[in-house]
């Protein structure tokens, strides 16, 4: 008896708890934040917007500026401008730079033989200043000039808010008479954390060889010259203890005054990998770690809630333009469907068939929003992007969405002369 009284209570508190499981998982999903002055996470493959907590606004980067840097002597190797075995003359500027006290370097000597592929590991791994001036003065022949090319590439990019007048990211009172014309001496290089992440995907894609050395924990810099320095890598994640991440190699750190604790990190797991930006961590301060504290519960967050999954089958009828009128053809319409299916990133709390589908139409293949008969089957007429109707933190670059081609699904044959003029005589009566 009491048995009986109780098995339906013992449901419902089962019933009441993973409801409530449910809301907290939606509840985190929608509510999570970075203790820091911005944070922004994508997919690095599809581009889409993971998470954006002041993204867009443009802040200090420090050391983050070395990502374009670096992009620029890739190019340059790629070109065939220059050669990782290249050796790398080392101005009076560059020299005199690795030797100020505090800043992020190894110790360059004029006259040493240092190759590309030396001063390329040095700038990522030991984040050294000077060896990104002197690539810069390979590259362009002064690092002024590499500046101009710095935002020639992000002009290429899209990126029309960022602030870039030197190589390294350092703070122009290290500059002193090398600061770049018409700047101040406070002047530092900004960006927003959306920039950041288009950076770093367009590295990262465009040279994932990159990664390589993003990785490596500890290397010896230049063993044969008179004065070799011990690197050790400034992102912890890659090392044993409480920051350490698995899938985590990369990619750049960045610390001044005005930037705070920074960092633009890459994590792959699962067959996907997610770019992450922390700019300006908070508890510094307190947490000399914090920036890949709060990478880590970032990364987290978009591995944990994110998920892609086929929201569109092939052949599926696009909800907002089901066919197409056809002139000259035995039928006056053709169905429309979608060529491939759709998939989409969505996030736990998310519902995935509450969908915006938007067709835009090839119109140089169109007559009046008509098709001329004949018409193929499986004929691309058209694009067709889908979206979720409750996600609105799009994609980190315009040209960048989930897209199917919009195709015939049957033929149309062209009307006989008689058909023609019967449809005319019809036409005039209708």
């Amino acid at each position: 008896m009491n048995k009986k009284k109780r098995f339906p209570l013992v449901l419902v508190v089962l019933v009441l708890f993973f409801q409530s499981l449910i809301g907290i998982t939606a509840q985190a999903a929608d509510d999570f934040s970075v203790n820091a002055n911005a944070g922004y996470a994508i997919d690095a493959d599809s581009g889409k917007v993971f998470f954006n907590q002041d993204g867009d606004t443009p802040k200090g980067i420090a050391s983050i500026t070395k990502t374009v840097t670096a992009y620029l002597v890739l190019d340059a190797i790629k070109q065939q401008k220059i050669t990782w075995e290249q050796e790398v003359p080392i101005s009076e500027y560059a020299e005199k730079l690795s030797t100020v006290p505090d800043l992020s370097n190894v110790t360059l000597v004029r006259g040493q033989k240092y190759t590309v592929k030396d001063l390329f590991e040095a700038m990522i791994v030991q984040s050294a200043n000077a060896c990104a001036v002197a690539l810069a003065e390979l590259i362009a022949g002064n690092e002024h000039t590499f500046v101009n090319q710095m935002r020639e590439q992000l002009d290429k990019w899209d990126i029309k808010d960022a602030t870039i007048i030197n190589a390294s990211g350092l703070s122009n009172v290290y500059l002193k008479d090398h600061m770049y014309p018409g700047t101040q001496e406070n002047d530092e290089n900004l960006m927003s954390a959306r920039d950041v992440a288009i950076i770093a995907q367009h590295l990262i894609k465009d040279f994932p060889e990159v990664l390589e050395t993003a990785k490596i924990k500890e290397k010896t810099f230049a063993p044969n010259s008179s004065q070799p320095d011990e690197m050790k890598n400034w992102n912890v994640m890659l090392f044993d203890g409480p920051n350490y991440k698995e899938g985590v190699d990369g990619l750049k750190t960045g610390t001044t005054d005005l930037a705070g604790a920074c960092f633009v990190g890459t994590i792959q797991k699962d067959g996907r990998r997610v770019i992450t930006v922390i700019l300006n961590a908070l508890d510094q301060p307190n947490n000399e770690n914090a920036r890949f504290t709060e990478t880590g519960k970032l990364m987290d967050y978009c591995l944990n809630n994110w998920s892609q999954q086929d929201v569109t089958v092939a052949g599926q009828t696009p909800t907002d333009k089901k066919e197409l009128k056809v002139t000259e053809g035995k039928e006056k319409t053709v169905a429309l469907a979608m060529e491939k299916p759709v998939k989409l990133w969505i996030r736990s709390d998310m519902d995935p068939n509450d969908l915006t589908i938007k067709t835009t139409l090839d119109q140089s293949l169109l007559d009046d929003n008509a098709i001329i008969a004949p018409v193929h089957k499986n004929e691309k007429i058209g694009v067709v992007s889908v979206s979720l109707t409750q996600d609105t933190l799009g994609y980190v670059q315009k040209n960048e969405g989930a897209t199917a081609d919009l195709v015939t699904k049957n033929e149309v044959q062209k009307a006989s002369t008689f058909e023609l003029i019967w449809q005319k005589i019809t036409g005039l009566f209708s």
